[in-house]
């Protein structure tokens, strides 16, 4: 697995809506696999769960991504890749999973 935290000011809805298009428009093979909205009070969270084909690996992995703002109004992000491995008891290669994050990390930003 591969993590990536982060903070954000701005809007909830352009980021999400950001992360969303880039990644489905970023691979042939991503799909958004499925996604879940909260809200209460002023707080928000997303949920959104992509899979893709990793060539590199031969296999399907899956990234999930968190956006939670809270009454301070900054974004926190957190995204977790998992499934780039086709080893039965550990890990052997992880490059579809670093792939995939390093495209969420071009989306945005650096």
């Amino acid at each position: 697995m591969a993590k990536l935290e982060r903070k954000f000011n701005g809007s909830f809805s352009n980021l999400l809506s950001r992360i969303e298009n880039g990644i489905l428009n970023g691979s042939m093979s991503a799909t958004l696999e499925e996604s879940s909205d909260f809200r209460s009070g002023n707080a928000r969270c997303s949920v959104r769960v992509f899979e893709r084909y990793s060539y590199a690996g031969g296999n399907r992995l899956s990234l999930s991504v968190t956006l939670f703002q809270g009454a301070d109004g900054i974004i926190h992000l957190s995204a977790v890749t998992s499934g780039g491995s086709n080893a039965l008891f550990f890990k052997v290669n992880t490059w579809g999973e670093d792939a995939f994050l390093d495209k969420l990390a071009e989306l945005l930003g650096g």
